[in-house]
């Protein structure tokens, strides 16, 4: 391939990555900020405000603790069959669902099945967010140029505040031009039903990418029969790394996109201040990813996280003293403080971060499961478990910050353990980090497992043999 296809093929990706990834995360936090806003007394039968609350968020929470699985089938496809076709599969799959999501009944209409339809649906999109993003973050990563890594893979990153920024942007839109009687009856589904021309596009895009040379060089010579048991058997140490690296991060952001909305309509009556807030957050987040990921080239990845940790455990306990007090007129500065600052000096870097933890031939499972399954841990209880700590404490919200201090004090230490060869060996091809490799061959003995001849990084050596 000469520098020039080379090229081209590398602004596909970027542009496949990030158009891709904020269509995903358009459509899964659409289902955030509706349930915030609508489905506790859409798709719920009446009854306390607090209950309605609590079962709306654990339907959020139903999304991402399948993520986990989506990231288990991904991750051993493509690490199999490649990354491209994971991809199309994945933004498919979104799509159906939360064009779905905007034609279903709700409670009053077909009682009980409304519920159990809003469930699969979200299970659904939480195989395809599973998938989706691990994909996206190697594909960018892996064709990266070895010092720009971090900025590479900020383009699968930047997804998640231009999605954020489309899905709160589609609701606030809909809010002014409509009264809220309207809003409720109908309205609150046109962003649902957006998604599926936004999905056409995306797939438009996709399918002009191709398989990193790395990969298409591993598949080539023979791939894994079964990544995730590799991934479990000898790379436990790098995969419980980034589940840590994940806790803090995600935490912050679902505190804030999802649970503070809830709780300015619940505390302070007001229903539009937060979306507000969110939308210029996220908007402030297509610069803030970026140049965070850039400063993780220069300074290394571990120094710009470990102050994102530090600033979040910190965070939560002012958030909440200003949601109860402050005057709304300032919300938009302080939540840009916690997104842009806290949250996205941390979540720009860990594309490359979390692909620099394992080697080809695992690492579509290892970036899939570390950070589906932190995502869960960290942010898809969140919500749930936020409402749950402020009913604990006596309907004030200590618990809850103190809940985030913990998260981000065991990221802290993940982000301690963590291999950063951006700092330590900058410049250093990601197919030169792990060491010569011996692969599985497809006629092997399936029970045979791969060796490294060399571990190179310490946070990857295989410890547990």
């Amino acid at each position: 391939m000469t520098s020039i296809d080379r090229g081209a093929q590398r602004r596909r990706v970027l542009a496949s990555s990030f158009v891709g990834t904020t269509i995903e995360w358009y459509d899964f936090y659409l289902y955030g900020t509706a349930s915030a806003l609508i489905f506790s007394t859409q798709f719920f039968p009446e009854g306390s405000p607090l209950a309605g609350t609590i079962a709306s968020f654990a339907t959020l929470a139903v999304g991402i603790v399948v993520r986990p699985l989506g990231g288990i089938i991904a991750g051993h496809l493509g690490d199999r069959i490649g990354r491209k076709s994971l991809l199309v599969a994945s933004l498919l799959l979104m799509g159906i669902a939360t064009t779905i999501i905007g034609l279903l009944p709700n409670f009053s209409a077909i009682g009980w099945w409304a519920v159990g339809g809003l469930i699969v649906l979200r299970v659904l999109q939480g195989l395809s967010a599973g998938a989706e993003w691990g994909g996206s973050a190697l594909l960018s990563v892996e064709h990266a140029p070895a010092r720009h890594r971090g900025l590479f893979g900020s383009f699968t990153q930047l997804g998640s505040s231009a999605g954020m920024l489309l899905a709160t942007g589609a609701f606030f839109i809909v809010q002014q031009v409509l009264s809220a009687e309207q809003f409720t009856d109908f309205g609150w589904r046109i962003p649902f039903l957006i998604s599926a021309a936004l999905v056409a596009f995306g797939l438009w895009i996709r399918l002009g990418v191709e398989d990193a040379p790395e990969f298409e060089e591993h598949r080539s010579s023979g791939v894994t029969r079964a990544p995730v048991a590799e991934l479990l058997r000898h790379h436990r140490r790098p995969l419980l790394i980034t589940i840590g690296l994940r806790l803090g991060q995600n935490a912050i952001y679902f505190l804030i996109t999802v649970y503070m909305l809830s709780y300015l309509a619940s505390e302070r009556g007001d229903t539009t201040s937060g979306v507000t807030a969110v939308m210029i957050a996220s908007a402030l987040g297509l610069v803030a990813t970026p140049l965070w990921s850039w400063l993780s080239d220069r300074v290394g990845r571990r120094r710009v996280s470990i102050f994102g940790y530090a600033s979040i455990g910190v965070f939560g306990w002012a958030l909440f003293a200003f949601l109860d007090a402050g005057p709304l007129a300032l919300l938009p500065l302080v939540v840009v403080i916690g997104v842009n600052i806290t949250h996205d000096s941390v979540y720009g870097p860990q594309a490359a971060w979390f692909a620099e933890q394992f080697p080809v031939h695992v690492r579509y499972s290892g970036v899939s499961l570390g950070y589906q399954i932190g995502s869960v841990l960290g942010g898809g209880l969140m919500p749930m478990i936020a409402a749950l700590l402020f009913s604990a404490g006596g309907n004030e919200p200590w618990l809850i910050a103190g809940y985030l201090s913990v998260l981000a004090a065991l990221s802290i230490v993940a982000a301690l353990f963590a291999a950063d060869p951006a700092r330590d060996r900058p410049g250093t091809d990601l197919g030169d980090l792990h060491g010569a490799t011996e692969r599985i061959r497809p006629d092997s003995d399936p029970e045979t497992t791969l060796t490294d001849a060399e571990p190179v990084l310490a946070a990857t050596e295989r410890t547990d043999r």
